[in-house]
């Protein structure tokens, strides 16, 4: 008799599966993975700062990066948002990315087997460099209009 699969909602789930096969990872571990990462971030003396002053209520946040990081990890679908628009106005600096990313590494390193972290931290540096360049963009895009 086989093991039981973990039930999981995706749009995609012939690839969900294969990506949960190869990776280790399912929806628990990135849940815990999200909550672990974002209390570090709530306590972190560069980052916390900056989510403080837009985030008040922690929990619908927190399941919106549980359904962003199905998606990104796990293909699922389940997150529908633009994450550019939100993030590009951002008072940061590459520094607040640098530790953004150094504060997931680690996390995702304690939560997620060697193959999950690989898989969630790879991605993880493409959206930051993703953020940071619509970050810069809009500044110069400020500057130039001034």
């Amino acid at each position: 008799m086989s093991e039981p699969q973990p039930r999981i909602v995706s749009a995609r789930p012939a690839i969900t599966a294969a990506l949960m096969a190869e990776t280790g990872l399912d929806e628990d571990m990135l849940r815990a993975l999200v909550h672990r990462f974002y209390a570090r971030v709530r306590a972190d003396d560069l980052l916390a700062p900056v989510f403080a002053a837009r985030i008040a209520d922690w929990g619908p946040h927190l399941e919106r990066m549980v359904d962003f990081w199905s998606s990104v990890a796990l293909m699922t679908g389940r997150y529908h948002g633009a994450p550019m628009p939100a993030h590009a106005t951002l008072p940061v600096t590459w520094a607040h990315f640098e530790r953004w990313l150094a504060l997931f590494r680690q996390t995702a390193g304690e939560e997620c087997p060697p193959a999950g972290a690989a898989h969630v931290i790879e991605r993880a540096e493409r959206i930051a460099r993703s953020l940071f360049m619509a970050v810069e963009e809009t500044a110069r895009a400020a500057a130039f209009s001034d």
